[in-house]
């Protein structure tokens, strides 16, 4: 590996593992019957889950807040318990959760919360209108369920682009018998901030819902290249799997230009990062925050020098994949998405929307930053790890690790013990990523969630089957892709996951057992193209 370009050689395979009412029990005339979020089945294997007998009763008050960023900036937003990330909620794995959703937003407002990436029973995974309707204003909602699996995992609305709001906190499902060894743990939440600053969600989707289709960019507008996607030059074309042959040195961190804004609010153009094959994302942040505060005044963690340290990281954004990194260090990833992987020493990680990842580090002496930079959009958060004597790092520091070695997720493999017994596919489904930047038209295999109609068009499974997804991301943008209440496995032996970046013209295959019956969202976990319809329904036939 020395004698070769390490990050040629490991970013090859990012994005190419492999080639309002609850619907009903029984689809519609010819359409396939389909188990209920509340039946029989989802009790059924809920009662199979191991239980540890506690039971953790909390109330989550979503209300409107005005949250400190640090360095004097304050924005009003709506946050959970008037702070922005909320309080971390700690189980360990057998714990039942009894969480009481107190709605109290403004204008009527209707929000749920989702338990991102936990495998519980379907009626709780807080997803209106397809397993709950949506909780109203004034109204409360308890969630109760067995959280089984250890991990990281974190929770959010998921009603319209509420997700871009402070309405997020961790949630750390601790291992009863954790195999690691650490002295230290800490938790980073990253997120790209806007709300109550320069506008809110609500108002960049208006915006964004409009796409490009009336803005002259500089190329043939009847051109297909310039109907699918912002087009900054076609890196959407990329091919990954050969490494980055042709293109030298980091993966862009150009700024953002100026120009071709058209006097627009909030969508950014110029965002490139060959590391994302091409376009980095659509919307302009004011802010990127680690821990809810802004690079002028980050958190400092402390510790004593040769400690050994677990990170949890976290991607809470809403339209922005960071490359993390830690000045002066190396990071081993221990796991992904809660699960453990074979563990793999980087310099940096890449980690898109809804992604989590878990590293060790054993802290030097001194002053560190630890830099989550947005991938393409020439901006960063921070915070600071402190173990010793010397100065703060700036605002804008850039360690050198941000370029060295990064690995792709692809390239993580499965630790023995979550590995997925080797099985042909009982059933295969093509996952169609389309849409464009042109008519903000994201959606699945062509067709555009329906919310009226949550279950018009399920994507079928069986319980019992090995099922096979093939992610074809024919866009010319990224998508990390999320899948509720299951985690599959990237390629034969790839890491167990539940969200995973699937690179423009790229196709992605991944593996689950169907397993936890019930009616599940599958979607792009950029906040505002699965607003925009690219959802669909995985659902178990009954």
């Amino acid at each position: 590996m020395n004698s070769m370009n390490r990050r040629s050689v490991l970013l090859t395979g990012l994005g190419v593992a492999g080639a309002g009412a609850l619907a009903a029990c029984s689809g519609s005339a010819g359409a396939p019957a389909l188990i209920s979020p509340s039946g029989s089945a989802v009790a059924t294997t809920d009662k199979k889950r191991t239980r540890s007998g506690r039971t953790h009763e909390l109330t989550l008050t979503a209300a409107s807040a005005k949250v400190d960023l640090g360095g004097g900036i304050t924005a009003s937003t709506w946050a959970f318990s008037g702070r922005t990330p909320g309080k971390e909620l700690r189980v360990s794995a057998g714990d039942a959760l009894a969480a009481t959703l107190s709605n109290q937003l403004p204008g009527r407002a209707t929000t749920s919360v989702h338990w991102h990436g936990i495998a519980l029973r379907n009626d709780m995974d807080g997803v209106p209108p397809a397993t709950q309707t949506a909780v109203r204003a004034g109204r409360n909602f308890t969630y109760r369920f067995t959280a089984d699996t250890p991990g990281t995992y974190f929770f959010h609305p998921h009603v319209g682009a509420q997700l871009d709001r402070g309405l997020y906190a961790p949630l750390i499902v601790e291992d009863p018998k954790e195999p690691l060894s650490y002295d230290e743990e800490w938790v980073v939440v990253l997120d790209d901030w806007l709300d109550g600053v320069t506008g809110t969600p609500d108002e960049v989707f208006a915006e964004l819902r409009h796409g490009m289709g009336g803005m002259h960019m500089g190329n043939d507008s009847s051109s297909p290249s310039s109907s699918s996607g912002h087009d900054m030059g076609d890196m959407g074309g990329m091919d990954m799997s050969g490494g980055m042959d042709g293109m030298n040195g980091s993966p862009s961190t150009s700024a953002p230009s100026s120009g071709g804004d058209m006097g627009m609010k909030f969508m950014l153009m110029g965002a490139q990062s060959p590391l994302l094959g091409g376009d980095a994302g659509d919307v302009k942040y004011p802010y990127h925050l680690v821990n809810g505060r802004v690079p002028a005044d980050p958190q400092v963690f402390s510790a004593k020098p040769g400690k050994r340290v677990r990170l949890r990281l976290i991607n809470a954004g809403g339209d922005t994949a960071y490359r993390v990194a830690l000045g002066g260090h190396q990071l081993t990833i221990t796991h992904t998405d809660g699960f453990p992987v074979r563990h793999q020493q980087v310099d940096a990680l890449l980690i898109g929307m809804g992604e989590r990842y878990d590293v060790l580090v054993t802290l030097g002496d001194g002053v560190f930053p630890l830099v989550a930079l947005a991938e393409g959009k020439n901006a960063t958060g921070l915070a600071v790890i402190r173990t010793g004597s010397g100065s703060t790092p700036t605002a804008t520091v850039h360690p050198k690790e941000l370029d060295g070695m990064l690995i792709a997720a692809a390239q993580l493999r499965a630790a023995d013990d979550v590995r997925l017994a080797s099985k042909k596919a009982d059933r295969v489904h093509r996952i169609e990523l389309t849409g464009s930047m042109m008519t903000y038209n994201w959606a699945i295999n062509g067709r555009r969630f329906d919310m009226n109609s949550p279950a018009a068009h399920p994507i079928t499974v069986e319980e019992g089957q090995r099922v096979r997804l093939d992610f074809v991301n024919t866009t010319t943008m990224w998508h990390p892709m999320h899948l509720h209440g299951h985690t599959y496995q990237l390629g034969a032996d790839g890491p167990r996951k539940d969200t995973t970046i699937v690179l423009p013209k790229k196709t992605v295959s991944v593996f689950f057992d169907a397993d936890n019956p019930g009616q599940w969202m599958l979607h792009c976990h950029n906040a505002y193209h699965g607003e925009a319809g690219m959802m669909a329904l995985v659902a178990y036939q009954g």
